[in-house]
């Protein structure tokens, strides 16, 4: 009884591997079957599909890349102001052309008249800590006076010299020139002038607002020192280096082409496996705008490498292929890494020097992607 329930489970079990082995070779088959699509002589001279073999050839590249308008960071500035005061006035809009040392906004607050206050009577009683300095120094000589009263008269002279020098650097930091600061201009108010000459790119103030040294007043722009950062991604960035040529231009208006050189190539990748490189315009600064998206071509040296007409590439998702023919009529789409394009042709990478020998459709490839699709569908 034992050997016939062995038996029983054994042809079971075999029976169960090899529907397994069956369906994976079926699954298999389909995935290679999607890829494949059937075109007769009829169908490839009715969608004007044509083939060919790919080409060694050299030829001048061109990278098409995008990116934005961008300024270095001593172009843009935020002011903010070193103390707490209100804003007493300021007449700038987003927008507006400023010029350096022009006033921002002026400032108000009881606190900036006592900084004055206390700065011009350290400055008074430093006077007199001089005199009597010297005056002690006198004594000391005759030993009229002791050593310690001298002693006394230099450490405090010395100490007031410190809140003197202290006092007039917090003037400073807020604007206020000490060496023409008297008892008859002491004032209440201080200008915040510009920094830099450009444009006001954000207002975050109103009148009568109190501001917190950690606040931001304004955002300012100075746009004649523009850059073209553009996007590469990993694979294309062996191509790049400083010294070549750019032509970028606006994606509403591809007629007028902006020449850049690119001066420093990003070392690190984001999370989309790209790098930033920055580009300077050359000649006149043009007139565009921090932050404006713009497309580039940038000029890659002459390459040896085995290409392909710019038709036959088809893009599925994210990814790029071509068909190979792989018998009489039927043709797989295989995936292929692109390089760089130019003259109607797009270079493959080394990886892809396999198909040099082999036929593909190098004309309406889109037609036999429609045409793959279309049968996929019909089949669910």
């Amino acid at each position: 009884m034992n050997k016939i329930l062995i038996f029983t489970c054994c042809i079971f079990l075999f029976s169960c591997s090899q529907k397994q082995a069956e369906t994976n070779t079926t699954t298999t088959q389909q995935d290679t079957a999607s890829n494949i699509v059937m075109l007769t002589n009829a169908q490839l001279k009715n969608a004007g599909i044509e083939t060919g073999k790919p080409e060694m050839r050299s030829m001048p590249l061109q990278l098409k890349v995008n990116g934005l308008i961008d300024v270095p960071p001593e172009g843009m500035v935020t002011v903010s102001f070193p103390l707490g005061g209100y804003v007493k006035s300021t007449e700038l809009l987003p927008g507006m052309h400023i010029r350096k040392g022009q006033t921002l906004a002026v400032m108000q607050d009881p606190s900036f008249v006592q900084m004055q206050e206390d700065y011009l009577m350290a400055k008074t009683k430093l006077s007199f800590l001089q005199k009597e300095a010297e005056r002690q120094k006198l004594l000391n000589t005759t030993k009229a006076t002791s050593d310690k009263v001298y002693e006394q008269t230099i450490s405090d002279y010395e100490s007031q010299k410190v809140l003197v020098s202290a006092l007039r650097q917090k003037l400073l930091l807020i604007g206020i020139q000490p060496d023409g600061l008297t008892d008859a201009n002491i004032s209440s108010t201080v200008a915040i002038p510009s920094p830099i000459s450009g444009y006001v790119s954000s207002v975050n103030v109103n009148v009568g607002k109190y501001v917190n040294p950690s606040d931001v007043l304004f955002e300012l722009v100075n746009t004649s020192d523009l850059h073209l950062a553009l996007t590469i991604f990993q694979k294309d960035l062996p191509h790049i280096h400083s010294g070549q040529k750019v032509q970028a231009y606006l994606t509403s208006d591809t007629t007028k082409m902006y020449p850049a050189e690119i001066i420093l190539v990003g070392k690190t990748l984001d999370s989309n496996r790209s790098a930033t490189v920055h580009c300077h315009f050359i000649g006149a600064e043009p007139p565009l705008l921090p932050g404006m998206f713009m497309n580039a071509q940038v000029q890659v040296s002459n390459t040896n490498s085995i290409v392909v007409p710019e038709d036959a590439i088809v893009r599925s998702g994210s990814e790029e292929y071509v068909f190979v023919e792989k018998d009489s009529g039927q043709f797989e789409m295989t995936p292929v890494q692109t390089i760089v394009s130019g003259g109607g042709f797009v270079a493959l990478s080394s990886d892809n020097n396999s198909l040099i020998n082999k036929t593909i459709i190098k004309k309406n490839a889109y037609s036999a992607l429609m045409k793959l699709k279309n049968t996929g569908e019909e089949e669910e």
